[in-house]
């Protein structure tokens, strides 16, 4: 998987890997809460401040919940069993970098996707902040996604007081 190559020669590179983890899961909503948490326990060893918590807790449901309703829509017939969602987390120096994976359907049009507002499902009441608010809340986000192959986002979150701009040297 593309993802998986960038996330690997990112620690090649770097070769200060400290922690990392993979989660998987059936993509049903009841495991968005327990992705969040999840997510947000493996950092504590961190220190990091409540509001990087919250940041992170934040985008980690809204990538969960589009893998969950966008990519595994009721229409595109996957089957409950069969419908996963994969999270890997790795920490870098003070970097949280976070992959959500889906085998879903993929994304049409990835530029779309992202603008504040847009949904492809009005009906559900979906606002289409989703992407707006990992941005946000994160301090990078890339999409991969083509259609019939599923989709992954890659976050990136700096943990701590040191500069960003002096971490990505």
């Amino acid at each position: 998987m593309e993802a998986e190559k960038v996330l690997k020669e990112t620690v090649r590179s770097k070769k200060e890997l400290k922690n990392e983890m993979r989660l998987e899961f059936d993509a049903v909503s009841e495991n968005e809460a327990f992705a969040r948490v999840a997510v947000a326990a493996f950092v504590t060893p961190l220190n990091p401040t409540m509001e990087e918590i919250s940041d992170i807790k934040t985008a980690i449901s809204e990538a969960v919940t589009n893998a969950i309703i966008h990519g595994y829509d009721t229409e595109s017939g996957y089957v409950e069993g069969e419908r996963k969602v994969y999270i890997h987390c790795l920490v870098l120096h003070d970097v949280l970098h976070v992959e959500v994976i889906d085998e879903g359907k993929g994304i049409e049009n990835i530029e779309q996707a992202m603008e504040p507002l847009f949904t492809t499902k009005p009906e559900m009441d979906r606002s289409g902040m989703g992407f707006a608010f990992m941005e946000a809340f994160m301090d990078d986000l890339e999409v991969i996604s083509e259609p019939g192959m599923g989709t992954t986002v890659l976050m990136k979150k700096k943990l701590g007081t040191s500069s960003w701009i002096q971490c990505e040297e």
